[in-house]
């Protein structure tokens, strides 16, 4: 039996987005070419298996001799080897450096070294995401990684700069070095309600607002690294627990615009000193390395669940939140606006995200 077969010829190199997709997945070229038919692909097109086959085996090369231009993306356009335009470039670029927001989770924190890389065997495992995916992200971050945590500038600006990514997903990036570079503890058992996007927003706002950019964007590193100054001044904050008259003072200014607006306003009265005392006392330990990477279990444990535990729902902690800042910043002697208002407003917005009530 012989086959006709109409050939075209061109330069253009033909990039199938759909098993891209299945390549970027660790789909073998047998399970890929099995997708495909349950798919429907020789229905659309109406060829053999065979030459389904040799099609996949045919883009599985093409990626996989283009796979060391985007470990450098700015050179895929300046190749001459492949033909592909440039909205095509950017396809594949975007989706190359994609990640799963669940495999995002479990590396989180944790240094980007051959050490975690051995224990990709066990997130694939327990994530459904094959092996060979997980090593391509796993790479992907330390790359990124290696690339922007010594420049000067803005942390989301040098990832898409430096690869060519979406406004969106270099905000991811920069979270996943930022988290990488301080070594947050992101892996407790009372942490692993939160997601890599509740984490990522707490990123963005650290950066934002508690790092050496934050003040000067003329410093190096300045959204990788948190200011030191910033962070030792925080332990001028104690006066508003240890001075007795000032804190009742705050309570009352507190509880005065809460009164018949929160329904667990007799709690927070009751609690209010103790939960000021938990707010401040991890504000005056971030000088300690080790105090600074257990922000988060130290937000969770000493603020989150005591409120949780009285049944706190999210708008009663917003208003909490809002006129506990507030009113403090009223208290005539308290000499500390500035860095007060810096605290807390990261404080209050990655409080608010964690919360699930």
């Amino acid at each position: 039996m012989t086959m006709e077969l109409d050939v075209f010829v061109g330069n253009t190199t033909i990039i199938d987005e759909e098993v891209y997709q299945l390549w970027l997945d660790g789909f073998s070229v047998a399970d890929a070419v099995k997708m495909r038919l349950e798919n429907g692909a020789l229905g659309e097109c109406e060829v053999s298996g065979e030459v389904l086959h040799s099609d996949t085996m045919d883009q599985y090369r093409t990626f996989q001799m283009c796979e060391r231009l985007l470990h450098c993306p700015s050179k895929l356009a300046n190749q001459l080897l492949f033909q592909i335009p440039a909205h095509h470039q950017a396809m594949l670029i975007e989706r190359y450096y994609e990640f799963d927001h669940m495999f995002a989770r479990e590396v989180l924190g944790k240094k980007l070294s051959k050490g975690t890389k051995k224990d990709l065997d066990d997130i694939s495992s327990k994530t459904g995401i094959a092996l060979k995916s997980c090593r391509r992200q796993f790479d992907n971050f330390k790359r990124v990684f290696k690339v922007v945590e010594e420049l000067k500038g803005p942390l989301a600006e040098n990832v898409q700069h430096h690869f060519l990514l979406s406004d969106l997903l270099a905000k991811d990036y920069a979270a996943v070095v930022f988290f990488a570079n301080s070594r947050f503890e992101t892996g407790k058992k009372k942490l692993q309600y939160l997601s890599f996007q509740d984490f990522a927003f707490c990123a963005c706002q650290l950066i934002s607002y508690w790092t050496v950019g934050a003040v000067d964007n003329m410093m190096d590193d300045m959204d990788v690294d948190l200011e030191k100054e910033f962070l030792h001044d925080l332990k001028d904050l104690k006066v508003l627990v240890n001075d007795k008259d000032m804190l009742d003072q705050h309570k009352s200014l507190v509880c005065s615009q809460l009164r018949g607006r929160i329904r667990v306003f007799t709690e927070m009265e009751a609690n209010f000193k103790n939960l000021s005392r938990a707010l401040i006392n991890i504000a005056s330990k971030l000088t300690n390395t080790k105090d600074v990477r257990d922000l988060f279990i130290d937000l969770v444990e000493k603020f989150i669940e005591p409120c949780r535990s009285d049944k706190w729902t999210a708008g009663d902690l917003t208003l909490f939140l809002t006129h506990y800042t507030s009113t403090a910043s009223t208290l005539e002697t308290y000499r500390y606006q500035v860095i007060w208002e810096r605290y807390m407003g990261v404080v209050k917005s990655c409080i608010l995200k964690m919360y699930h009530d």
